[in-house]
């Protein structure tokens, strides 16, 4: 969605959001965008959060909520969508995505698709839910079974890759530059370029500081977990634990 009619459409949301006393909906976003809305509702009154269907999603729908509504995530009008196939057929992201826009689509209408072998899950907003349904049982030429609905664990986060090191302090860049393995300028750059996020949303100031329980995704490298950085060596630096996700 283009910045200059984002926020628009965002203000657009909350004024009917409290004229009629209803929650309102704008979605799938991207962290780029997640962090723009940010930026510019500081100082707004109305409730709104932000949710992609699962708590790591990466693209995420806004909800604006009035004061007599809780935030609940299962109010978002997002319908996941599973798919199955065997599993020597290999499908990727791209092939999902290609098939979905395919029928015509926007992209905002299409979050997060989780491919893993011989069976994806995409999270849809739910009044495109019964036409992809309807449409789609090949994916890139390869049969494809469709229903609603996923099972646990989703793909692609069925474990854990623990990792352990030392970083200088805690800042972003530190934290990114362990995470993926580069050095302090890569990850400066992953920053400023916007491919690094923070819970669901971008950041691009290397000096932000990360806090234990944080959720971080750095594009092409992957999601981490946070999980310690109370310890010190003896030389002072930042003993850092975290979970990749594999």
């Amino acid at each position: 969605m283009e910045l200059d009619l984002l926020i628009p459409r965002i203000n657009d949301a909350i004024r009917i959001c409290e004229t009629s006393q209803a929650p309102k909906f704008v979605g799938f976003l991207t962290s780029n965008e997640v962090a723009e809305i940010e930026k510019n509702l500081k100082s707004i009154i109305t409730k709104y959060s932000f949710y992609g269907g699962y708590d790591e999603a990466e693209r995420l729908f806004f909800g604006a909520f009035p004061e007599w509504c809780d935030e609940r995530q299962e109010l978002f009008p997002i319908t996941p969508v599973t798919f199955t196939y065997r599993e020597c057929d290999a499908l990727s992201h791209r092939d999902f995505l290609g098939a979905l826009m395919s029928l015509g689509l926007t992209r905002e209408t299409v979050g997060d698709i989780l491919v893993e072998k011989g069976r994806a899950v995409a999270f849809l907003s739910s009044d495109i839910a019964d036409y992809v349904l309807s449409q789609l049982d090949k994916i890139a030429r390869v049969g494809v079974k469709v229903e609603k609905g996923y099972s646990m664990p989703l793909p692609n986060m069925s474990g854990f890759e623990e990792i352990t090191d030392t970083v200088a302090s805690p800042r972003l860049d530190c934290v990114v530059a362990s995470l993926s393995k580069s050095s302090r300028a890569q990850a400066e750059e992953f920053i400023l370029n916007g491919f690094v996020s923070v819970n669901s949303v971008c950041v691009t100031k290397t000096v932000k500081t990360v806090n234990e329980g944080d959720k971080i995704t750095i594009r092409r490298k992957g999601k981490f977990l946070i999980e310690s950085l109370a310890q010190k060596t003896k030389k002072n630096r930042v003993i850092l634990i975290a979970k990749k996700y594999v």
